[in-house]
C-alpha cells in the first residue's frame, strides 16, 4: 500500500504522524511518500521539501511567498499523479491542501481525504459544497461534524481528539508544584491570553485589569502564567503590571513541559483566551472563562458571519453552557471578573462538562491516529 500525505504545520506534523503510525501497525508494508515534518519524519517519511516553507498564516506573510508557494502547490500535486498512490491524505493548512487535491483530482481518480474537517459548523458553510469536488473522505476530530460534510456527500468520520492522548500532570505533581511556590491551599488562577503577538497585545492588558479586580476581591489568590515561546518576552513584560508577582513559566527552562502540565492541574480556575486550549484544559479538569477580542474590522465581519452561539469548544462537545465566555465587545474586565470568581467558588458545573467533553472526544478508547487509519483503509 502506498499513501502520500501533505501536511503544512507543526499540529497536521503531529496528526500525521500518528496517523502513520496507526497505518503501519494496520498494514505493516505501507509506503509513505510527501510533505512532512518532524514527527511524520520519525514515522517513515521522507518529505519532498521542508514543511517550514508552508508554515505561513496571513495575507502579509504569504504575499512575498505566493509564487513559491503556487510552484510548491503544482510541484506536489503534478508528484502525487506521476506516483499514483492509493491514497492521498491532506492533514488540515486548507489554502494549501486543498489547492493540491484539487489539481490531483482534475488529472487523476486518486482517492483523496482530508484531516480535520473545516469549521463550516461555526462560519462560511459554503466551504463544505467546495470541498466536495476534490475530497471524497473527511476525518473529523469533533462527533458533531460528519452531519456537516455528509449533507454535501463526502464521507465523514469522527476519529478523535489527539487531546485526548496528551500526558496530564497527576495530583501529586500539581501538589508539588504547588509546594514549590509556597502556594498551599491560597485559590490559583492560571493565566492564558494566548500564543500570537497580537493576541498578547489585544488580551494582556484587559487579563490583568480582570485578575487586578479578582486579587481585590481574594488577596491570597496567586496568579500562573505558562509563555507561549514565540510570545514569552512580550508576555514577561505585560506581566510585568500584572497584580500579586505571577508565577511565569518559561518554555525555555521547561522543555518538556511539565511545570506547565502540572500548573494547568494545580490550577483551581483558568482566564483563557478562546481556542483549544479549553480542551486542554478540560483534560486537566480545570474549569474555566473564556475571554477574547479580535481586530475592529475581524470582530465586525466574524460576528456577522457566525453561526453558533458560543466559539468554546467544551461547550460545543458536551452540548452545554456552563463555560462562560466574553467575546469582543464583552471582553471587558468588569464583565469577567465576576465569572471568575464564581467559577472560582463554584466549579461544581464545569466539571461534568469537562469530563463529558473528555469522553465524547475518545478519551479512554483507540488512539486517534488509530482510528484515523482504520477510516482510511475503511474508505479505500
Amino acid at each position: 500500500m502506498r499513501v502520500f500525505l501533505v501536511a503544512g504545520e507543526p499540529s497536521g506534523d503531529r496528526l500525521g504522524g500518528a496517523l502513520m503510525e496507526g497505518l503501519r501497525q494496520l498494514v505493516p508494508n505501507v509506503t509513505f511518500d510527501g510533505i512532512g515534518g518532524y514527527r511524520m519524519e520519525q514515522a517513515g517519511l521522507s518529505s519532498r521539501f521542508p514543511m517550514e516553507e508552508l508554515s505561513v498564516m496571513g495575507i502579509a506573510e504569504i504575499l512575498p511567498k505566493y509564487f513559491d508557494l503556487k510552484r510548491r502547490i503544482a510541484e506536489t500535486a503534478q508528484a502525487v499523479i506521476d506516483t499514483t498512490p492509493d491514497v492521498l491524505i491532506t492533514i488540515d493548512s486548507p489554502d494549501f491542501s486543498l489547492r493540491v487535491a484539487k489539481l490531483v483530482k482534475a488529472g487523476s481518480d486518486i482517492r483523496t481525504v482530508h484531516y480535520v474537517s473545516p469549521t463550516v459548523w461555526a462560519w462560511r458553510p459554503g466551504r463544505a459544497k467546495k470541498m466536495a469536488r476534490m475530497i471524497d473522505q473527511v476525518l473529523a476530530l469533533f462527533p458533531f461534524e460528519p452531519p456537516y460534510m455528509e449533507a454535501e456527500g463526502i464521507r465523514c468520520d469522527f476519529v478523535g481528539h489527539p487531546v485526548t492522548t496528551e500526558p496530564v500532570a497527576t495530583d501529586a505533581e500539581a501538589e508539588a508544584f504547588r509546594a514549590a511556590h509556597g502556594i498551599g491551599a491560597a485559590p490559583l488562577v492560571l493565566a492564558l491570553p494566548g500564543s500570537r503577538k497580537g493576541e498578547i497585545e489585544r488580551l494582556a492588558d484587559r487579563f490583568g485589569e480582570t485578575l487586578s479586580r479578582v486579587v481585590a476581591a481574594r488577596p491570597d489568590a496567586r496568579i500562573v502564567l505558562p509563555c507561549a515561546a514565540p510570545v514569552a518576552a512580550l508576555v514577561r513584560e505585560k506581566a510585568a503590571s500584572w497584580p500579586g508577582q505571577p508565577i511565569l513559566i518559561d518554555p525555555a527552562e521547561d522543555g518538556d513541559g511539565c511545570r506547565k502540565r502540572a500548573a494547568f492541574r494545580a490550577a483551581n480556575v483558568a482566564l483563557a483566551a478562546s481556542g483549544t486550549v479549553s480542551l486542554e484544559l478540560a483534560a486537566a479538569a480545570t474549569p474555566m472563562v473564556i475571554a477574547y477580542d479580535m481586530s475592529p474590522l475581524s470582530r465586525a465581519i466574524i460576528s456577522r458571519m457566525l453561526r453558533v452561539d458560543t466559539v468554546t469548544l467544551v461547550n460545543l462537545v458536551a452540548e452545554s453552557r456552563t463555560v462562560p465566555e466574553f467575546i469582543g465587545k464583552d471582553c471587558d474586565p468588569a464583565r469577567i471578573a465576576p465569572a471568575l470568581l464564581a467559577t472560582l467558588d463554584d466549579p461544581g458545573p464545569q466539571q461534568e462538562a469537562m469530563a463529558l467533553t473528555m469522553e465524547r472526544l475518545g478519551q479512554g478508547g483507540e488512539p486517534p491516529g488509530l482510528r484515523a487509519a482504520r477510516a482510511v483503509l475503511d474508505g479505500l
